[in-house]
């Protein structure tokens, strides 16, 4: 039988009995019609734990659970990788946010860059964040992980650079006339990866990125679209120097 997990971004403790966020809890009552006794695991998200518990009550307004006892989640990758992502269109975005939390990323930073198509005013940034930080919890809860990948607010490429600590981590950029290979660089702590939108990153961007110190990665002798590119450069990443 299929395990359902949930997550539920409040304090979460053995033996307590909680109301779960209006959306899980509703997911749980009318979607698959689970019933009083149900058995359910819980994660909050942020410290690794994860919850055997029962439906305590199911109702129109109000769903609750019983906890059991917590256990820790060990499958975060020993790979900490940063995915620095020119923001893509419509549905190409939550796919990268969803496939990339199944690969194990860490974090996530939505990149407004020189070729971005996509314009996003103070408000519509916001509902997009919390969008993708919902997509990314639903790929928590179907691949295992009881850890959320943080995702920043969008930021554009020069803030972004600008913000980057001084001793931060191998900085990678994945570009055409890249020279460095995935093999090549023997990875042992964090890194930074940074994809282009739509049509890559512009002269400007790629002169940005060069004075930050970002290496020029290359995957291969084709080009790869930008929903595939970070999660092609990802799961090769995590493959040589991660848990994959």
């Amino acid at each position: 039988m299929r395990t359902i997990r949930i997550h539920a971004d409040m304090p979460l403790s053995s033996g307590a009995d909680i109301a779960l966020p209006a959306q899980a809890g509703e997911h749980l009552a009318r979607v698959l019609r689970l019933e009083v006794g149900a058995p359910v695991v819980l994660f909050a998200g942020h410290d690794g734990i994860e919850y055997d518990a029962v439906l305590s009550a199911v109702g129109k307004r109000e769903v609750r659970a019983t906890l059991g006892e917590g256990r820790v989640v060990r499958n975060e990758s020993p790979l900490s990788l940063t995915l620095a992502q020119g923001v893509a269109r419509g549905e190409k975005m939550d796919l990268i946010v969803q496939k990339a939390t199944e690969l194990g990323i860490t974090r996530i930073v939505p990149l407004i860059t020189e070729r971005s198509e996509v314009k996003l005013d103070a408000a519509r940034a916001e509902k997009r964040l919390l969008h993708w930080r919902a997509v990314a919890a639903s790929a928590c809860e179907q691949s295992g992980r009881a850890r959320l990948p943080v995702i920043e607010a969008a930021l554009p490429l020069s803030a972004w650079l600008g913000a980057l600590d001084a001793e931060a981590p191998v900085r990678l950029a994945l570009l055409p006339e890249g020279t460095v290979r995935p093999a090549e660089l023997g990875l042992t702590g964090s890194s930074v990866l940074a994809i282009g939108p739509e049509g890559g990153f512009g002269e400007r961007d790629r002169a940005a990125l060069a004075t930050a110190g970002f290496t020029g990665l290359r995957l291969g002798p084709r080009i790869l679209r930008t929903e595939t590119a970070g999660l092609a450069a990802i799961a090769a990443l995590q493959a040589l120097y991660g848990d994959v």
